[in-house]
């Protein structure tokens, strides 16, 4: 299974850039994550105490999933209601999409509902239980003690979704290249942002906007267990999902069996959000060299430089041109870092990408053109990326308190892009809306274990990307008695969906046992893409 991911979506401010970035800031916690609690905290506990204990009561009502939503049978679907606001429990309700597949074991072989979610912040987790339909020989034997859950979180998808812009207007290209060349083009960015963070609150609404956090999203996940019928949750975070993981872990210990957390967002309160991003700038770079030195490897195949530094040649000499003049009219520097962003992101785009930017050298334009470029007529594709850009910013910046002085972002941003220039801009230019968010910005979770926390399993690869290797170290110090595998000289985001012989059989047994290594583990990577 390819794990899910927003690929390349158009970044508030006209760069092109992924939204699946890294993931999550959070809010005050529950009352019952600290002590010394807020009044308003003290309710939102209470309200989520009574939503999941009338979702008990009520249940999932299976059905086949509708046909436009693409799951066949066996797969069912079906609503949990949420309160908007925790505070409000009997206020106004949202519904949250869920889907499932049952254990394909025996009934004495089950153990309950494994929750999953891939990330984002805006990524839908509706697709987990294809892992057991398409019949994916790493979950086969997790499949047979575990239904497969995917749920929509609010905000996204089926799940009261909302949006900040056309779609149509949201996908449109050339964009703005994200490097800016003159202070214009930077208040030209400047401008594109506030009118995009703007639109979050015309299109959907500040009381939704203000609700769009990840304790809430935490909250949720508590109520669709209590909806499973579940005592406690078994659950998978990836990316973003390994800080609603974290959160999750700090604000209902009790209520946590079984947790795996795979390519970890560093969860201090002074990473998230800001320096996390710009961390990430960082490793975004390193990752990029892995891929133009195994390019460098491969020239027999892709003709591009037997040298990191004759590929990073070939690819300025592509992005000047497209800069002066889109290639096809519509791919520029923006949607060019769109799609070759997935390369230091996920090795499974190493010979994809490697083979588009190969064919383009010599001379087959199309090929990167319907590669890079939007497809205008996928109306429902525009309108999901535009929904998972939209999610992501929203929580993002309702989650935390971001930096208001253009000064700082400017200064910051400079400096970075001096040594690490492939996703810095385009990355700050995602972010930006944060500064003028139109909705009150509240504090992170201080991430930590509480009595009644079972042993978490952390997975991580130490060139990771887009979540680096530091985070995954600080949330093993938060969790006590957490085990950490390490998949060194590896840098797919998302490790536990890879085929390594270290590593599945260690997420096996946990999630089967309960039993982890006495020590922490560091395998070897799983194997390079062949060309």
């Amino acid at each position: 299974m390819r794990r899910n991911r927003r690929v390349a979506a158009l970044g508030s401010a006209g760069a092109l850039v992924t939204a699946a970035l890294i993931a999550g800031a959070v809010a005050a916690p529950n009352a019952s994550a600290s002590s010394g609690s807020r009044h308003g905290q003290d309710r939102e506990a209470r309200g989520e105490t009574i939503a999941a204990q009338r979702a008990a009561a009520v249940g999932i009502d299976w059905q086949d999933c509708p046909a436009d939503w693409g799951f066949a049978k066996p797969i069912q679907c079906g609503w949990v209601s949420v309160p908007l606001d925790y505070a409000k429990p009997y206020g106004k309700q949202i519904k949250l999409a869920v889907d499932r597949i049952g254990n394909t074991g025996t009934k004495a072989e089950r153990q309950g509902a494994l929750v999953y979610n891939p990330g984002g912040p805006g990524a839908s987790g509706m697709r987990f239980p294809t892992r057991v339909t398409a019949k994916n020989p790493i979950w086969a034997n997790t499949a047979k003690a575990y239904d497969f859950v995917g749920f929509d979180p609010r905000g996204v998808g089926h799940s009261a979704p909302i949006s900040c812009i056309d779609p149509q207007e949201f996908v449109k290209a050339p964009k703005a290249d994200p490097v800016p060349d003159s202070e214009a083009d930077k208040l030209a960015q400047r401008k594109l942002a506030r009118e995009y963070a703007d639109g979050c609150a015309e299109r959907s609404g500040k009381a939704m906007l203000a609700q769009m956090t990840t304790p809430n999203t935490v909250r949720d996940l508590d109520v669709i267990r209590a909806a499973l019928g579940e005592k406690k949750l078994n659950y998978l975070g990836v990316s973003y999902g390994t800080y609603i993981g974290a959160v999750y872990g700090t604000m209902f210990p009790g209520h946590v069996r079984r947790m795996i957390v795979d390519s970890v967002v560093n969860p201090s309160r002074e990473k998230i959000w800001y320096q996390a991003n710009l961390d990430q700038d960082v490793a975004f770079e390193g990752r990029w060299n892995d891929w133009e030195d195994w390019v460098a490897a491969n020239d027999a195949t892709f003709h591009l430089g037997t040298t990191r530094a004759a590929v990073q040649a070939k690819w300025l000499e592509l992005r000047a041109t497209a800069k002066k003049n889109p290639i096809g009219g519509v791919v520029g520097p923006a949607e060019l870092i769109g799609f070759f962003q997935s390369a230091p992101y996920y090795d499974s785009s190493w010979v994809p990408v490697a083979t588009v930017f190969s064919k383009y050298v010599a001379g087959d334009t199309q090929a990167l053109v319907d590669a890079a470029a939007p497809d205008l007529s996928d109306t429902a594709g525009n309108i999901s990326a535009e929904n998972g850009n939209a999610v992501y910013t929203a929580v993002e910046c309702t989650d935390v308190k971001w930096p208001t002085s253009w000064k700082k972002w400017d200064r910051d941003n400079t400096e970075l892009s001096k040594k690490y220039p492939f996703m810095t801009w385009a990355n700050a230019w995602l972010n930006l809306p944060c500064a003028t968010w139109p909705v009150k910005q509240t504090s992170p979770v201080d991430v930590k274990t509480h009595k009644g926390l079972p042993q978490v399993l952390i997975v991580q690869s130490t060139r990771d990307a887009a979540t680096p290797y530091d985070g995954a170290v600080e949330l093993h110090k938060r969790f006590k008695g957490s085990r950490l595998i390490t998949e060194k000289d590896a840098g797919s985001h998302g490790v536990t969906g890879l085929v390594n012989p270290c590593i599945n059989p260690r997420v096996d047994s946990y999630l089967l046992t309960g039993k982890l290594d006495t020590q922490d583990v560091t395998c070897t990577p799983h194997a390079t893409p062949k060309p």
